[in-house]
C-alpha cells in the first residue's frame, strides 16, 4: 500500500522557516516524482514545488522560487521542503503526493497523496 505522511507543519511568524517532511512507503521511491501542494482556505489546491529523485530534477512555483528549497533523502524515501521568509499568504495546508512521472504540478499528474500538514504564518 502506497504511503505518504507528512510532518513539520506549525505556527511561525512572518520571515520565520519551517521545514516539511513527506515520508513515503509501499513503492520504489525512485520511480515516482514527488510533489507538493497547498490549500488555503476557501482556495484551490495548488501546486508549490517537486521532485525526480531519480535524477535531482526540481521545480518550483514562481510564489515560492527563491524561497523554498525542495530535496529528497533517497536512503530515506523522504522527501523535504524547507520554507524561508516565510509569508502569511503561505499559510495553508501542505501536502505531498506521488506521481509516476515527472510532469510538472498538474494535481491530475498525482495518484497517491498524504493527509496533510497545517501551516500558519502570523504577521
Amino acid at each position: 500500500e502506497v504511503q505518504l505522511v507528512e510532518s513539520g507543519g506549525g505556527l511561525v511568524q512572518a520571515g520565520g522557516s519551517l521545514t516539511l517532511s513527506c515520508a513515503t512507503a509501499g513503492f520504489t521511491f525512485g520511480d515516482y516524482a514527488i510533489g507538493w501542494f497547498r490549500q488555503a482556505p476557501g482556495k484551490e489546491r495548488e501546486g508549490v514545488s517537486a521532485i525526480a529523485p531519480f535524477d535531482g530534477s526540481t521545480l518550483y512555483a514562481d510564489s515560492v522560487q527563491g524561497r523554498f528549497i525542495i530535496s529528497s533523502d533517497n536512503a530515506g524515501s523522504t522527501v523535504h521542503l524547507q520554507m524561508n521568509s516565510l509569508k502569511p499568504e503561505d499559510t495553508a495546508i501542505y501536502y505531498c503526493a506521488a506521481s509516476g512521472s515527472f510532469n510538472g504540478l498538474a494535481i491530475r499528474e498525482y495518484d497517491h497523496w498524504g493527509q496533510g500538514t497545517q501551516v500558519t504564518v502570523s504577521s
